[in-house]
């Protein structure tokens, strides 16, 4: 299985389930920004507790691995668990969003955009992408999340919103951060 079609199979799975979800991530960053290799599809779902075997029985044994228990703590606690394609080594890391204001305003903003002929997917908006990558950069440090940024604003430069960014950097505690970021790529 490849990349692609992992994708494919998650997003036809999700439908199917009435699932809502947003596509994030290295793979969003890809799309709004500069290419890079990545191995993992992050997806955000709105996921609740009577509805995890449901989702459990579409990425079926053995083709996949998907821990239930993992997968009910997740929702629990609006964490994260994996499924794992074993034979590609390929990984969907599903993260469960907790219920704030700015996760409502990530998915309400959702885009819907076609990346085959027969698929539409529904990505996180750029600018909630990079929002996320802050939050990931504060959490851990990695430079990674400043590099995929700064390829966002540079591709999508007239197409982000930097007053959303900025609002919402300042309401979550990143205002130094999207500072810095902004004077280092200036719109």
């Amino acid at each position: 299985m490849e990349q692609d079609e992992l994708l494919r199979f998650a997003v036809e799975a999700l439908h199917h389930l009435g699932l809502r979800y947003l596509v994030t991530g290295s793979i969003a960053t890809v799309l709004y920004g500069e290419p890079r290799f990545t191995n993992d599809i992050d997806v955000v779902v709105m996921l609740s507790g009577d509805r995890i075997e449901e989702l459990c029985r579409s990425f079926p044994q053995p083709e996949f691995y998907i821990n239930p228990e993992s997968v009910r703590r997740a929702v629990e606690r609006s964490g994260q668990f994996d499924i794992i394609h074993p034979t590609s080594g390929l990984r969907l890391d599903v993260m469960v969003p907790a219920e704030t204001p700015f996760n409502r305003s990530r998915f309400g903003r959702a885009r819907q955009i076609t990346l085959m002929p027969d698929l539409e997917v529904s990505f996180a908006a750029p600018e909630d992408v990079i929002i996320k990558k802050m939050e990931y950069y504060r959490e851990g440090g990695s430079d990674k999340h400043l590099r995929d940024i700064t390829g966002i604003l540079k591709v999508r430069a007239e197409d982000v919103d930097r007053n959303y960014i900025a609002d919402w950097a300042e309401r979550l505690g990143l205002g130094e951060i999207w500072s810095a970021l902004a004077r280092r790529v200036p719109p």
